[in-house]
């Protein structure tokens, strides 16, 4: 899987945030990030990697069964969707429409969910990975919802942990697949 966003919408902990809830089921799972020099609001990438066998490759994913788009001004300025292997899903914040997007990026699978709208209106601030975690549990039941609370606790303490939790759910109910 690689996840595309902007330095500050944390795509690198939604990477670790998936891989402690896969390790928790039992899993083998590996997240790194990729970037540079780069400061808040450049494009970066993340990469995670999800097994029911140990993982040997220690590389970038170049051909991704997954793209998790945060910041949909992406779309027009990296194209996330390039490589992504044949039958594969991208899941992206966005406002537009799966049949838009299917078309324009040409994807054959993709889930959507407005999720800047929902960061905003139960964190009160757009940051969009744990709404993003949502979205893709629910286009691709990597690990269950409940296996999150613990690494969510542990990353951001009682009051924020909580409102990630319902922002993911939230995310999860209203994302559609296509």
């Amino acid at each position: 899987m690689r996840i595309h966003g902007r330095g500050g919408q944390g795509g690198v902990t939604l990477a670790e945030l998936v891989a402690h809830a896969a390790i928790s089921e039992g899993k083998y799972a590996q997240s790194m990030p990729s970037f540079g020099p780069e400061r808040r609001g450049a494009p970066v990438l993340a990469f995670l990697r999800i097994s029911d066998s140990p993982i040997r490759v220690r590389t970038e994913i170049k051909e991704p069964d997954v793209v998790v788009v945060l910041d949909p001004t992406l779309l027009d300025i990296v194209n996330p969707t390039k490589d992504l292997k044949e039958g594969g899903l991208a899941v992206v914040n966005t406002k537009r429409s799966g049949e838009e997007i299917k078309e324009k990026y040409e994807v054959e699978r993709v889930a959507f969910v407005d999720a800047s709208s929902i960061a905003k209106e139960i964190l009160g601030r757009n940051i969009v990975n744990t709404t993003m975690i949502g979205a893709l549990l629910k286009a691709r039941g990597i690990v269950k919802l409940e296996s999150l609370e613990e690494p969510l606790q542990e990353r951001f303490g009682d009051g924020l942990a909580e409102k990630n939790m319902r922002a993911m759910r939230e995310a999860y109910e209203r994302t559609n697949v296509f």
